[in-house]
């Protein structure tokens, strides 16, 4: 099986989290009225209500509830931050936002110049251009491979990989004519040509593992934990202990040669293995355009991912345990609408043999609405006298099932009026308020802390990237 095959059937895997994902992110955003009517096929709830005489209203809980959250993060955040052009204060809010709504963070730590600065950048990376391994373990040590997928011009790919003739044999061989439909060296993007995805199209558009975007091309780094053969030594000199890839043991040779004539003492080595990560950047076709083996310090793979709750590899976010309840209370206020749209507001009956011939219905209609007008009827004809019905337009039941959905909305969350940051009501007391505060932080502890948890992987890489 080749390196692309490996990474192809990794992405495939992950297809329901990609499609859990868009779901999620449709309801957070607004977009609540897309879910299949049931047994209509073909239609959404939306357009269901709309042929039903109903007009399908949105009240998006979600997202306030997504803010509050951020803002809590916003909160403990500390303004310490290292390295200012990453603005990882920022970065990292949005990244949390994607974790509220996917159950997944992830970033990508690596070393470059740019035209921000050089030295160690982070990026976000969409779950939509993200593969890994099926793994299990929270601090992800069981990932064996891991990749992106990124989008770039021709100019990107040239400048990246193409630095002597056999590297541009290579590229051709990997797009062939598709380098041909890029004219010239395009504008630099910041994202994909320094390790960044960009968006592969419309915000509910799925992603394409062998096809970029129109103007683009698709290439994929693909991560694999790979065992090497090394050379562990010993320098009786430094009394330093190292290790020396298989490959230099020539030039290791050369060196006890030396230090033999010198009547220095030689550097010992015993054969063994080791697990190193490596690199591949690869075509949708498969040929591989650059290779090596983690240059980093820490010499693993540059991405800090954190998948929630990860309970049998499982991913499961805040937004996806509160959808329910949203298109309840959707489905509650849409109800609640169409009874007070139907219902009698200031209907008037008025008695046709009580009418006067003089004056017409329109205009007893204007001096019915009209402070002060007189409207002559005959009421010895009929024996009664105009009415106007006014009706309460309201269901107790729909109010009552919509205030319990709200309730429930805020129980299944955590996130409770007082971390909303609500006006307590008059007869609550300040210790009861701050108590409240407290309680709903706690809810939250769990996912907050997971998150903290990432950071910090994400800034031991930093550290020694």
């Amino acid at each position: 099986m080749t390196y692309l095959d490996s990474a192809y059937q990794a992405w495939m895997r992950m297809a329901p989290l990609r499609d859990a994902r868009r779901r999620c992110k449709r309801f957070a955003y607004g977009r609540q009225w897309c879910e299949p009517a049931p047994g209509k096929e073909g239609r959404t709830e939306g357009e269901e209500a709309a042929a039903s005489g109903h007009t399908p209203l949105t009240n998006n809980m979600i997202r306030q509830l997504v803010k509050c959250v951020i803002g809590t993060f916003r909160e403990r955040l500390s303004d310490t931050d290292g390295v200012d052009y990453n603005q990882i204060g920022e970065l990292d809010a949005r990244m949390l936002e994607e974790f509220l709504i996917s159950g997944c963070a992830i970033q990508r730590v690596s070393q470059q110049k740019r035209p921000g600065g050089s030295g160690v950048w982070v990026d976000n990376v969409s779950p939509d251009c993200f593969f890994v391994n099926d793994f299990r373990d929270p601090r992800g040590s069981d990932i064996r491979l891991i990749g992106m997928l990124h989008s770039m011009t021709r100019g990107e790919l040239l400048m990246r990989f193409g630095a002597d003739a056999r590297a541009l044999r290579t590229i051709r061989r990997g797009w062939g004519k598709d380098l041909t439909g890029d004219t010239g060296f395009a504008p630099l993007s910041a994202m994909s040509m320094l390790g960044q995805s960009e968006s592969d199209g419309p915000a509910d558009t799925p992603v394409s593992f062998f096809e970029a975007p129109p103007g683009r091309l698709r290439v994929i780094e693909v991560w694999t934990l790979e065992s090497m053969p090394v050379l562990r030594c010993h320098d009786p000199l430094t009394a330093e202990a190292f290790l020396c890839p298989a490959e230099e043991a020539a030039d290791l040779r050369r060196l006890n040669g030396r230090r033999s004539k010198a009547g220095v003492a030689q550097v010992v080595s015993v054969a063994s293995a080791t697990l190193r990560w490596h690199c591949r950047w690869l075509s949708p076709t498969g040929v591989e355009i650059a290779h090596y083996t983690s240059p980093y310090a820490h010499c693993s793979h540059p991405f800090a991912v954190k998948l929630y709750p990860l309970i049998d590899g499982e991913v499961h976010s805040l937004v996806e345990d509160i959808i329910d309840q949203q298109r309840h209370i959707n489905r509650l206020i849409t109800l609640i609408d169409h009874i007070l749209s139907v219902s009698a507001k200031g209907a008037l009956l008025f008695p046709t043999e009580a009418k006067p011939a003089d004056i017409s219905w329109s205009e007893i209609a204007e001096r019915w609405a009209r402070c002060g007008a007189v409207i002559p009827f005959d009421s010895r004809r009929t024996g009664c006298s105009p009415t106007q019905i006014v009706t309460a337009g309201e269901n107790t039941t729909a109010f009552q099932l919509l205030d319990l959905n709200m309730r429930l909305f805020q129980q299944i969350s955590g996130v409770s009026d007082a971390l909303q940051g609500r006006l307590p009501t008059a007869n609550t007391s300040a210790a009861l308020y701050d108590s409240q505060i407290r309680s709903a932080t706690t809810a939250l502890r769990d996912l907050l802390d997971t998150f903290d948890s990432f950071r910090q992987a994400r800034d031991r890489l930093m550290k020694s990237a």
